[in-house]
C-alpha cells in the first residue's frame, strides 16, 4: 500500500466542481508536485489533504489510516504557506519550537530539535534574530524548519517560492531539493511554475479544471504530453490537428507531409513537436517552408517564429554566435519522426 492515498476526492461547492475525482497514489520520500493554472484545484486538493477544506467525496489514508475526519492538528503534517506565516513578535528559534510547544515537548527536547533543524536549513546563527531582519530566502528556510521540527509524516508546501525573485527562486529550489533528499520526508506541493516543477518532482500531476490531465515523471511528461494542454503548459509545442485515416510514415495536412514513427493513432489527432526538435534545412530536406515573421534573443537561445501554411511556427536554436536566419528570411523547417508526438484528438 501507499503511504499516502487519495482516493476519489473531490470537492463541490453548489454547481461548482473545484476538484473532480481525484486519485493519486504518493509512496514514501517521494516529491509530489500539483501542477496547472489559476483555479485548476490544486490548492483546493493541499487544503483537503491538510485538512481545512473536507472533501465532498473520498477519502485521504496515510500509511493505511483513514484520517478524513481529523482535525487539522490532529494530523501531524507539516504546512508551508507563501507568506510563511511566521510570528513577527517571536525570534527564528521560537517560531520553529512554536508546533513542538502545541505537541508538548519537554523544553530540553525541543531546544535539541530546534537547534538541529535550524542547523539543516544552514541558519543555526540567526536562531535569536526576528523574521523583520531576514531575508525572503532566510524566512522561507524559517518556515521550512518550523515544518521539520515536528518530524512530520507530510510536507505539505503551497507555493513556498512565490513571494521570492528569480534568481533567489532558483536558488531556493535547489537547496529545497537537496533538504528533501535528506530529510526523506514525503512532500506534496503546490505550484502554477512548470520549471519549479520539472526541477522539484519526483512526480507532476498536472491539473485543468478540477481534474488531472496527466501524471509523469517530469522527463516523460515533457517528452510524452498526451495532448495540446499538457504539451503547452508544460514548455512550448507545435501542435497541429489533422485527420489521419490510414497508418503511413507521415500525417498529411493542407498538403504537407509531416514524418511520425506511429503506424497506430488513426482518426483525429494532434500532432505535437517541441520548438527545440526542429531546425532549418535546405528547400529539398524541409517537411515545412515558411518565412520568419520574428526572431528573439533569449541568451542561451534563440527564438524564431516561422510563417508557414499550417500557421505559426516555433523554433528555437542553441545560442552558438551568430542567428541562422534573418526575419523575412523564407527557411525550410524539418525534424526527426521519433521526435513527433502523435496523440488522439480530445474535446476541449
Amino acid at each position: 500500500m501507499s503511504f499516502l492515498t487519495l482516493q476519489n476526492m473531490s470537492r463541490r461547492y453548489g454547481d461548482v466542481t473545484a476538484v473532480g475525482q481525484f486519485d493519486l497514489a504518493v509512496e514514501k520520500g517521494e516529491f509530489i508536485s500539483l501542477l496547472g493554472p489559476s483555479g485548476c484545484g490544486k490548492t483546493t486538493t493541499l487544503q483537503m489533504i491538510a485538512g481545512f477544506v473536507p472533501p465532498t467525496t473520498g477519502r485521504v489514508l496515510l500509511n493505511g489510516k483513514d484520517i478524513t475526519d481529523l482535525k487539522p492538528a490532529r494530523r501531524g503534517l507539516g504546512i508551508v504557506f507563501q507568506n510563511y506565516a511566521l510570528f513577527p513578535h517571536m525570534t527564528v528559534a521560537e517560531n520553529v519550537a512554536f508546533g513542538l510547544e502545541m505537541q508538548g515537548l519537554p523544553s530540553a527536547e525541543r531546544a535539541r530539535r530546534v537547534k538541529s533543524t535550524l542547523e539543516l536549513v544552514h541558519l543555526g546563527a540567526m536562531a535569536q534574530r526576528y523574521p523583520r531582519e531576514l531575508s525572503g530566502g532566510q524566512r522561507q528556510r524559517v518556515a521550512l524548519a518550523r515544518a521539520l521540527a515536528i518530524q512530520p509524516p507530510v510536507l505539505l508546501l503551497d507555493e513556498p517560492m512565490g513571494a521570492l525573485d528569480a534568481k533567489l527562486r532558483e536558488e531556493m529550489q535547489i537547496e529545497l531539493r537537496a533538504l528533501q533528499h535528506r530529510v526523506g520526508v514525503t512532500t506534496i506541493m503546490v505550484t502554477h511554475d512548470q520549471a519549479e516543477a520539472m526541477t522539484l518532482s519526483d512526480r507532476v500531476v498536472l491539473m485543468n479544471k478540477g481534474y488531472i490531465e496527466q501524471i509523469g515523471r517530469p522527463y516523460e511528461m515533457y517528452e510524452q504530453p498526451n495532448g495540446r494542454f499538457s504539451s503547452t503548459f508544460l514548455g512550448k509545442a507545435n501542435v497541429f490537428e489533422a485527420v489521419r485515416a490510414q497508418a503511413e510514415a507521415f500525417v498529411e495536412l493542407k498538403g504537407c507531409r509531416l514524418p511520425t514513427n506511429d503506424s497506430t493513432t488513426l482518426g483525429a489527432v494532434e500532432y505535437i513537436v517541441r520548438p527545440e526538435k526542429l531546425e532549418f534545412a535546405g528547400p529539398d530536406a524541409a517537411f515545412l517552408h515558411g518565412r520568419v515573421g520574428a526572431r528573439v534573443f533569449i541568451g542561451n537561445h534563440w527564438l524564431y517564429q516561422v510563417e508557414t501554411p499550417l500557421g505559426i511556427v516555433q523554433l528555437t536554436h542553441a545560442n552558438t554566435g551568430a542567428p541562422q536566419s534573418v526575419e523575412g528570411e523564407q527557411v525550410g523547417l524539418r525534424w526527426a519522426p521519433e521526435h513527433a508526438r502523435l496523440v488522439p484528438r480530445r474535446e476541449a
